[in-house]
């Protein structure tokens, strides 16, 4: 019974945390997208000295909205949670490492967390609750050989 309880309770965890970090990415791409504009955000890039700035903000914008939506949806979730935690990897690099920890000062909390967050759900997988589930993909659990 334990072994269930425990099972569930991964499950719920997996889904509460794949459901915010995604309505956190989309909240951040449609940012780029709405706001900005995808040129906008290539300008913007530029200015902090993003290598490729236009690719760089196509890139950003589209997996922080798309990969957030397969997020919720647990779907490609190893890969999506890579994408992301890249994402973040050159968000902290080229923007964030310099101004300290505090989010607040433009510090690397915040990408340092939705980084480490992705990469976990790519390792440990979407759970039962998913997308990944339901079409029988690797949900990132280990498979241990008899």
């Amino acid at each position: 019974m334990s072994l269930t309880r425990n099972a569930a309770a991964r499950d719920l965890v997996l889904l509460l945390s794949r459901i915010g970090l995604g309505i956190v990415f989309i909240a951040h791409g449609w940012q780029k997208f709405r706001t900005n504009g995808l040129d906008g955000t290539a300008a913007m890039f530029d200015k902090m000295g993003v290598p490729a700035p236009t690719l760089s903000a196509y890139y950003a914008t589209g997996i922080e909205l798309l990969g957030g939506i397969a997020l919720i949806l647990g779907l490609l979730t190893p890969a999506v949670g890579v994408l992301l935690a890249l994402d973040m990897v050159g968000a902290l690099a080229f923007v964030h490492l310099s101004n300290g920890v505090f989010v607040a000062d433009g510090g690397w909390e915040l990408v340092g967390v939705l980084g480490l967050l992705s990469l976990t759900l790519a390792v440990v997988g979407a759970g039962r609750v998913s997308l990944d589930s339901i079409f029988n993909r690797s949900s990132g659990r280990a498979k241990v050989a008899a």
